[in-house]
């Protein structure tokens, strides 16, 4: 039997397990000695030392060396403790880490506040965290936020988020607010009974006016949105970049090619024939970066507010950024015919698309033009305009050339081909939707899109090559459980699927395949979509299973990602390209920072989704009873998600009101399925639906189903043991 320390080794050490079985065969448990390795695996799972995620049994993560806590504010003063302000749920209960004082303490924070802080995890196998504070963050951790409802006695609140409870609102203690209003509130204890009662700290406006629905996003996940003031002065100090250590690179004609709208442009691009005769009808393509590390060093006031942040939030209505203006609109920019900085890559390309090798340099950079998406392919399409026109021969059609080859290599290695439409939400001047579209995918974008993939393998192949580290933009494969469901469905489906748990994303794409000829790839689609694992950031390289890449990093966005900053910090410390490299702190603490920023893009992408599920539903509520047309887009035991063609809002129907039958659901199938009547729901038909409800504060939706399924046998129905209870959400709402 091996020990805990080798056991716990063996974890730390083989990134190839995944579970108990590997576990088992690396220390060759047999017959009699599954029993107490099991039991020893149990003990140390139950100790916290040890957990087991959707990817696989491993060491119990740890929190970086330095972090953001929350003090709670019923915190004892005397004796301090606080929670990671960003954890992943999937990782376990947030860790408790108790805040050390004292009266040499050179900073005193308080029950409330938000800190930057030091963070020592002990020698024990199970860490005990304790914090020295580094800072006292500008940004006080946020109140709470709801909407104002008047009565006799005064106002209540109703809160945005649906666990907690209504409160008071004393006359006094409205501030401004009127019936309606989004405000932002303190909570106050009252009365021996303790009664809590809200007061009124800021209003932030009508959730019907213009901005407000996504800040109510914003304050719900505490994205901080507002830079202190030391954080603006960093950036309004800023200079621009010299020539001074870099290679001029002024007079090549590199473009920016952005979405018309875009406020800042950070990458551009050229390409030209390769002339060397060992390269016959090769291509040499240049990706420039703007050069953020120049102005964003370790350590400043402007490095620390970003890696608080972690990336940028795109709203409808507004954009959140990582970086001031001053640096990202203004001098990380690169605006045309304005010389600026950037970091480049050179690389040349076979006629077969394959990268044969490459090369970074530290540049000073001048747009030659600043076209958009739709631009750039009407003049490849025939239809240039005045600015396009002179362009043409010398500049888009190497371009496009470039990438056509490049299109091959593509195709070659075979990346997941999951298609699907994203919306747009316009809006009007008042904030209000007044369109939903789903913007043209063209060459263009393609375009852009296979250069910066090419520049982030390139990035992660130096500094492999360097033998640094380097922070990954890893995919994990699907895990078995996932693989096994969609088996399953498919199965119901007359899809076949290999059995191997060792997939590729090439095996996806001729799912996809088969699925489109059977006239159900949109039920297919979005089953292979919930079967992949989420992307993240990791200091340990485990590849990119949705791009088939063994190693992928993000290179081409420093304006907007921290991940790219690092990036770009690491490649100037390895290639000597100056001395605002990466710092020793920031590589001994890659796998903390790689945690962090997983964290915040989580928390924008969920802050993006509810904005939009808000602003649909508030475009919607003016439509109660009418009809749509839409697909299954999920199926629970509660009930049917629906998701409608036109405006891709997604709205919830309850079993109870789906017929006069019981509805077992049925997963392996993805199904609700009538024991009586055989009538069948599966993932992925159309429907139509009805609008009963719409809840615009909380971004829900319910429908009532007017569609008729598909009959089926009602024996087919899998029984079990025990009759599941119907479970339905709170009055059939979409539960978020």
């Amino acid at each position: 039997m091996p020990t805990r320390e080798q056991l716990l080794e063996a974890l730390a050490q083989q990134t190839d397990i995944k579970g108990k079985r590997d576990l088992a065969k690396v220390f060759g448990i047999r017959g009699d000695m599954r029993r107490p390795f099991k039991a020893m695996l149990a003990e140390l799972e139950g100790e916290g030392v040890i957990t087991r995620t959707r990817k696989a049994l491993r060491r119990t993560a740890a929190l970086p060396h330095v972090t953001v806590l929350d003090i709670p504010t019923d915190a004892d003063p005397d004796d301090l403790h606080a929670y990671p302000a960003q954890w992943n749920e999937e990782e376990g209960e947030k860790p408790r880490v108790s805040v050390l004082g004292g009266r040499d303490a050179r900073v005193a924070p308080a029950p409330g506040d938000r800190i930057l802080a030091r963070i020592d995890a002990g020698d024990a196998e199970v860490p005990v965290y304790t914090a020295k504070a580094m800072k006292i963050l500008d940004k006080p951790r946020r109140g709470q936020i709801g909407i104002v409802r008047m009565d006799d006695d005064g106002a209540r609140l109703i809160p945005v988020d649906r666990k907690q409870k209504e409160m008071r609102i004393p006359q006094g203690d409205l501030l401004d607010a009127a019936d309606g209003d989004l405000v932002e509130v303190e909570v106050k204890l009252s009365g021996r009974l303790m009664i809590p009662r809200a007061k009124v700290t800021a209003v932030i406006g009508n959730p019907m006016s213009e901005g407000a629905v996504s800040l109510i996003a914003i304050h719900n996940l505490e994205i901080p949105y507002r830079f202190p003031q030391s954080v603006i002065r960093a950036a309004e100090e800023a200079r621009e970049a010299t020539l001074k250590g870099r290679e001029d690179w002024r007079d090549v004609p590199l473009i920016t090619i952005d979405p018309a709208d875009a406020k800042d442009h950070d990458d551009a691009v050229y390409a030209q024939p390769d002339t060397d005769p060992a390269n016959p009808d090769g291509h040499i393509v240049t990706v420039a970066i703007a050069d953020v590390a120049a102005y964003v060093q370790p350590g400043s006031v402007l490095d620390r507010e970003a890696y608080v942040r972690g990336n940028s939030v795109y709203f409808p209505d507004r954009v959140v950024p990582m970086l001031p203006e001053g640096i990202s609109n203004e001098l990380c920019s690169l605006k045309q015919g304005v010389p600026r900085a950037a970091l480049a890559v050179r690389m040349i390309f076979g006629a077969d698309g394959r990268k044969r090798s490459h090369s970074f340099h530290r540049i000073l950079m001048r747009s030659a033009a600043k076209l958009s998406y739709q631009q750039a392919q009407s003049a490849i399409d025939g239809h240039p305009d005045d600015q396009t026109g002179p362009l043409l021969d010398t500049i888009l059609r190497p371009l496009y050339a470039a990438y056509a080859a490049m299109s091959k290599a593509r195709d070659h290695r075979g990346p997941l081909d999951l298609d699907l439409p994203e919306r747009k939400i316009v809006l009007d001047a008042k904030g209000m939707v007044s369109d939903i579209r789903v913007p043209e995918r063209l060459d263009a974008h393609r375009l852009i899109e296979e250069m910066m993939i090419a520049a982030n393998v390139a990035a992660a192949e130096t500094l492999e090559q360097k033998k640094t580290v380097l922070l990954y933009r890893v995919h994990d494969e699907p895990s078995s459980e996932k693989l096994q469901a969609l088996r399953d469905f498919l199965g119901s489906l007359d899809i076949a699927v290999k059995k191997s748990d060792s997939v590729r994303a090439a095996d996806f794409n001729g799912i996809l395949a088969q699925s489109r000829k059977a006239g159900n790839v949109e039920q297919v689609s979005e089953m292979v979509l919930r079967s992949q694992a989420q992307a993240e950031y990791s200091a340990e390289n485990y590849g990119h299973f949705g791009l088939n890449l063994d190693r992928y990093a993000h290179f081409t966005s420093p304006i907007r990602r921290y991940a790219d900053l690092i990036v770009h910090r690491a490649l100037i410390a390895a290639l000597n390209l100056g001395s605002d490299g990466l710092s020793e702190s920031e590589m001994l603490h890659l796998p903390g920072i790689a945690q962090h920023i997983s964290a915040t893009e989580r928390r924008a992408m969920r802050a993006e989704r509810e904005t939009a599920d808000r602003l649909l539903a508030q475009f919607l509520a003016t439509k109660i009873g009418a009809r749509f047309e839409g697909r299954i887009s999920g199926v629970t035991r509660s009930g049917l998600f629906v998701r409608l063609f036109e405006t891709g809002a997604d709205g919830f129907i309850p079993a109870s009101t789906l017929g006069k039958d019981f509805y077992r659901y049925v997963e392996e199938r993805q199904s609700m399925i009538g024991e009586r009547t055989g009538e069948k729901f599966t993932l992925g038909d159309r429907v139509t639906v009805r609008l009963l409800e719409a809840a615009p504060v909380a971004g829900a939706l319910r429908f009532e189903l007017l569609s008729e399924g598909e009959r089926v046998n009602p024996s087919s129905v899998r029984r079990t043991k025990k009759r599941p209870s119907k479970s339905y959400g709170p009055k059939g709402r979409k539960k978020r």
